[in-house]
């Protein structure tokens, strides 16, 4: 099905919200990088995301999932698929008692934040993230004292065959970085989280303990994916790269950040080729020089 008659297909879907074709994926990364989508859509319901991509599954039409795009690479000839957007259209939530059910495309920042105005603690490692609950959810997000494995007590997930389940905290197989929806390529909807009574005041400072040193460790005034490379067992990728001399290390408009070697900055005109480029080189440096390989965190998806 080509991708016009695909769109008009979901057109049809009740509550489909913005259909686009051809629509840049610079617009939606934080790298700012990115070619087009063949179709991109924002539905206005969780319900209708799911109905969107069982119909996609249904018509033998790919489709791909992201949130805000704070983790992704797309390359530079686009995404011959349907992009399905869970980010700010797809974001309600409720509070009751130590209890927050939000959906998948809320940002985990605002969700620290709502749990400081309803004075619940377990979630102050999440001011600064930029990334959705989805994607949170998926990859098990975490920063300095915490993580969300430890704060996950169910998530509502679409299988790939287009069935719905809820998954217990332990049913979601956390890893470092990782989660059974990450594995089986299913996608989060709704997620419950269960915090405890805190101090207000305890809980902001700890949150602007942490922002600070997000800002001042970080890169956060340009364009990058965040975190470039998982930490590898007993190192630290940024120091890896630094020791291996490629602080400010640029391939086209792609750096190393001087800041932080373990983020990749978009100095202003990187493609998608100059990020890769100078990931494989960061890779094949610290290999040669420390036996260690690399394992990005970052998704990278598209066509050259």
């Amino acid at each position: 099905m080509d991708k016009f008659k695909a769109a008009e297909l979901i057109r049809q879907i009740p509550g489909s919200g913005t259909v686009l074709i051809d629509e840049p994926m610079s617009r939606h990364t934080s790298f700012r990088i990115g070619g087009p989508a063949d179709i991109f859509i924002r539905p206005g319901s969780i319900e209708s995301a799911v109905k969107i991509i069982n119909t996609c599954r249904d018509n033998g039409i790919p489709a791909v999932i992201i949130g805000n795009g704070t983790n992704l690479i797309v390359r530079d000839g686009g995404i011959r698929a349907v992009v399905i957007q869970l980010a700010d259209n797809v974001s309600g939530y409720e509070v009751t008692g130590e209890v927050i059910t939000a959906e998948a495309g809320i940002l985990i920042s605002r969700l620290s934040r709502i749990a400081l105005e309803h004075g619940l603690s377990g979630l102050e490692f999440a001011e600064g993230i930029p990334g959705t609950l989805g994607g949170a959810v998926t990859m098990n997000a975490g920063a300095y004292d915490g993580e969300m494995s430890i704060v996950i007590s169910r998530t509502e997930y679409l299988r790939p065959d287009g069935t719905i389940c809820w998954l217990d905290n332990e049913q979601h197989r956390f890893g470092r970085r990782s989660s059974i929806i990450q594995a089986d390529g299913g996608t989060a909807l709704r997620t419950v989280i269960r915090l405890e009574k805190g101090d207000k005041k305890e809980i902001k400072g700890k949150m602007d303990y942490f922002n600070a040193r997000r800002h001042e460790k970080q890169p956060l005034d340009m364009p990058s994916a965040g975190s470039i490379f998982k930490r590898p067992e007993g190192y630290y990728a940024g120091k890896l790269v630094q020791d291996c001399g490629l602080r400010g290390y640029r391939i086209g408009g792609a750096e190393v950040s001087a800041l932080h070697c373990g983020f990749i900055v978009n100095t202003g005109n990187a493609t998608a080729r100059d990020v890769i480029s100078l990931i494989e080189y960061i890779r094949d440096s610290v290999y040669k020089k420390f036996g260690v390989v690399l394992e990005t965190e970052v998704k990278i998806i598209g066509e050259d």
